[in-house]
């Protein structure tokens, strides 16, 4: 990594990264300076982050850096916004970390409103979101359409709460970065959405800043293709949980199998049943509460027991009616069959219990679990 013209003592650190931007690099950035120059109440610093660019981008950087004070320019040779956020945040020494997509599409005026919170320690992470009623933007409906549907499959499936994942225009503490940014996989596109999965499951406070946006008609993000990395990188933290489900899961359905075999062998299969499914049904909200869904301390633990319970209670009914339709096909059945039926109810139970826990139980944690 390449740097020029590194300055000190700021509060606010703002990353704009280019890729190839030798059209608007350089009356954006003027732009911006003139604004934190006479408009904005903190001292701040520019830094533009140029990861991989081919044109005279990096010239224009180092250029700017060099003519223009609290600016400076940082070079990576690989590209991804991604990247460019991971090397740029982790850089810098101001508390306060942001970045802005060159083109300025988002009305500065939103810059204090989103960065406020965190100098003032009442958030972690500030977003600027064009989905709120209070926004006002000026885009197709094609990107509008994108924009929205996306936003609703992150709320559907990993249950996320913010509402716009995508804005370009985001703030951070530092400190909340130096701790999120080493688990956070993606260096593309979805390195923002995986910032804010992480955060909300951390259960960070995120505020949120509606803002007024006047799309790019000139932007050449490759719609198709982020579209595509967006959905395989949903899919990834889904399948980390499902993984993290599905192994306690095992672990679950072994230890019950054995304890009603052991307790089978002196009371009836419904007794053996029900108390075998609820010693392991405690303990398997337990692990799931901690390990799945990432929730940690005692706050909202009764609350979460008792729901728990009440999922218990589904998975009793589809195992012992499991059970009254072997005793009702077969006068005595044996123990095989028995466990048999149990495995084939279990499998139905286990799929319930992941609805329910995911939608109902935790699903102000579900954004992500533990990883």
């Amino acid at each position: 990594m390449t740097i020029a013209a590194v300055a000190t003592d700021v509060l606010v650190d703002i990353v704009v990264p280019v890729h190839n931007e030798e059209v608007d690099l350089e009356p954006s950035i003027r732009r911006l300076h003139a604004y934190l120059t006479h408009a904005f109440p903190v001292r701040a610093r520019i830094t533009i982050a140029d990861n991989a660019s081919t044109d005279r981008t990096w010239e224009q950087a180092q250029s700017l850096a060099a003519a223009l004070p609290d600016v400076r320019a940082v070079r990576l040779e690989v590209k991804g916004r991604g990247h460019a956020l991971r090397a740029a945040w982790s850089d810098s020494d101001a508390p306060v970390v942001a970045y802005m997509d060159v083109d300025l599409s988002t009305d500065l005026a939103a810059l204090l409103p989103l960065v406020a919170p965190l100098l003032s320690g009442h958030s972690d992470i500030a977003i600027g979101t064009r989905l709120s009623r209070h926004a006002r933007v000026v885009r197709g409906p094609k990107r509008e359409l994108i924009s929205r549907a996306y936003n609703v499959l992150l709320h559907s499936v990993l249950r996320t709460r913010f509402s716009d994942a995508q804005c370009g225009f985001k703030a951070v503490r530092a400190d909340r970065a130096r701790t999120l940014l080493p688990q956070i996989e993606d260096n593309g596109w979805f390195f923002d959405t995986e910032l804010l999965v992480l955060a909300e499951r951390a259960g960070l406070r995120i505020h949120e800043v509606p803002v007024d946006w006047t799309d790019d008609p000139d932007s050449r993000v490759d719609l198709v293709a982020t579209a595509l990395s967006d959905l395989r990188g949903v899919a990834r933290l889904m399948r980390g949980q499902l993984v993290r489900f599905a192994s306690i899961g095992v672990v679950s359905t072994v230890a019950y199998l054995l304890l009603f075999l052991g307790l089978r062998a002196v009371t009836g299969a419904q007794l053996a049943n029900a108390t075998a499914l609820l010693v392991t049904a405690i303990a398997n909200t337990a692990a799931n509460r901690r390990i799945t869904f990432g929730v940690v301390g005692r706050r909202g633990a009764v609350r979460q027991h008792a729901q728990g319970l009440l999922v218990f209670g589904l998975a009793l009914g589809l195992t012992a009616a499991a059970l009254g339709a072997v005793n009702a096909v077969v006068s005595h059945p044996s123990r095989a069959v028995e466990v048999v039926a149990l495995i084939v109810a279990n499998l139905g139970a286990t799929a319930l219990r992941f609805v329910l826990l995911r939608g109902w139980v935790f699903r102000r944690h579900a954004a992500g679990g533990a990883r």
